[in-house]
């Protein structure tokens, strides 16, 4: 019989909190303002957006932190859904995890790896297209990708230390370079253009269309300005999610009734400071307003950024051209960091389904490292399937409502475990119960509600995968039997 393996708790304060960052920083802080900039036009309302999703993932985190102490097992969020709710919420928690969540941001990411890795290397581009099988195209890009994701999961498999030194390293590494560039975006002396048109008339409001080539902006106020602001969170949203890994990963973090709760203020609060500091830098170098056919980074501004890439615009304005290269290299340290963080945290949930009888019974085992080599494997084939459809960037767009819709269900959790389980064990407390998480709870279900109207295209079909998980719940319970505990 094959002896019993354990998880290994070798995740101190350190590495958690670097797991936090690390997770959480990826490309979103360089494209996304882009987008936000066009939804609610004036500079400040584009800050609002970003304190917004800051101050929702800030006390979400805090509010995680009390069901990390009560319940410090692998699995985390999966299991503080399945003891406030049952088996099946917490189900199709897991199964949106793994077919979009989780595996699309993988998928997502590591994409963006290969296509800044081609900024460098034009011959690894997406471009380039080396089988075109009708439903699939095998291009450089996605190879590149696909490449990424094994040698992250192969270190992965080979135990927690080596996915731990990697993550503290590139979170290290990348968190210096976005501290740097903030630093000098703030330092220099900005661009007079820019500051005169962004602080002129900083709470100016409105909405960007564009429709063959012609630029028009709606003026936005009262309702209209709160239902837009409210849409942009789709971006900021994105940018300041899975600080809720750390929770995957509970059983292998030393003392996890105070790291995880620690970590996750900590890490989330320092990522929120980041991006909002970044964003004031690139108010700086550019202006929010631009053209879509203008021939240089200041006249395109954060709205008309090339490819969104808002980040690269403003590196080009303090840099010149080598500004691009050293934002596609800042990218490729970042999103190669965020991916090692998203592997490594994410198998440990399937590992706790499996355990449940709701995912394959081999990802409920742990190698002879002390890992989730199966579950690690499955969840780098379905990621790197996902890379050669090319469908990964449609499954992110339903990620963000998804992923709220489950922080609302998981905050909601507290008041549900406080009523059920009044004496276990809570060394940490959710900050400002019950006031500051009802807020939570209010402010993201109306959030939530004001996407399925707003933005349909991405919330609806978000939905959707999640509600195809009852089916598949009803025929894995049906037909699958169920291990002993």
């Amino acid at each position: 019989m094959e002896p019993t393996r354990e998880f290994q708790r070798e995740l101190r304060r350190f590495d958690a909190t670097m797991m936090v960052i690390g997770s959480m920083i990826g490309s979103g802080i360089f494209i996304v303002s882009a987008d936000i900039a066009r939804t609610v036009g004036g500079p400040g309302w584009l800050l609002m957006s970003w304190v917004v999703a800051g101050v929702l993932t800030v006390v979400g985190a805090l509010s995680y932190g009390e069901l990390a102490g009560m319940m410090p097992r692998a699995g985390g969020q999966y299991v503080y859904l399945r003891e406030a709710y049952g088996p099946l919420v917490a189900f199709l928690y897991g199964w949106t995890l793994f077919t979009v969540i989780q595996t699309g941001t993988i998928a997502a990411v590591a994409m963006a790896f290969a296509k800044f890795t081609a900024v460098l290397l034009p011959a690894l581009g997406e471009d380039v297209v080396l089988l075109d099988a009708g439903l699939f195209q095998v291009t450089a890009a996605r190879l590149v990708a696909i490449a990424s994701i094994v040698a992250l999961t192969a270190v992965n498999r080979r135990g927690l230390h080596g996915g731990r030194l990697l993550q503290n390293t590139f979170t290290i590494a990348k968190t210096a370079a976005v501290l740097g560039l903030i630093v000098l975006g703030l330092a220099l002396g900005g661009n007079a253009a820019a500051l005169a048109a962004n602080f002129q008339d900083f709470w100016r409001a409105g909405q960007v269309h564009v429709a063959d080539g012609i630029v028009s902006v709606a003026p936005l106020a009262g309702i209209a300005l709160a239902s837009a602001l409210g849409a942009s969170l789709v971006g900021s949203l994105f940018a300041s999610v899975t600080w809720e890994n750390i929770t995957f990963t509970a059983g292998e973090v030393v003392e996890p009734r105070r790291t995880i709760p620690f970590s996750l203020g900590v890490g989330a609060g320092t990522v929120i400071v980041l991006y909002l500091l970044a964003n004031v830098a690139y108010l700086r170098l550019l202006p929010v307003e631009g053209a879509p056919a203008a021939a240089d980074v200041a006249g395109r501004g954060i709205q008309f950024a090339a490819s969104d890439r808002v980040g690269t615009a403003a590196a080009t304005m303090m840099f010149g051209a080598p500004g691009a290269v050293l934002m596609a290299v800042l990218i490729m340290v970042s999103t190669f960091g965020c991916n090692n963080g998203q592997i490594l945290s994410g198998a440990r949930v399937y590992y706790a389904m499996a355990r449940d009888g709701l995912f394959f019974r081999r990802a409920g085992q742990l190698n002879r490292r002390g890992v989730p080599g199966a579950a690690l494997a499955v969840q780098a084939v379905w990621a790197s399937l996902l890379c050669l459809s090319g469908t990964y960037g449609n499954l992110l767009d339903f990620v963000v409502f998804a992923v709220l819709l489950f922080y609302i269900l998981t905050v909601a959790a507290l008041f549900v475990l406080r009523r059920t389980r009044p004496d276990a064990e809570r060394p940490y407390r959710a900050f400002g119960y019950p006031v500051v998480p009802a807020l939570y709870v209010a402010l993201a279900a109306a959030i939530a509600v004001n996407l399925l109207v707003t933005r349909p295209a991405y919330t609806w079909p978000g939905l959707g995968i999640v509600l195809l998980g009852l089916p598949v719940y009803l025929l894995w319970t049906r037909l699958v039997r169920r291990p002993a505990a």
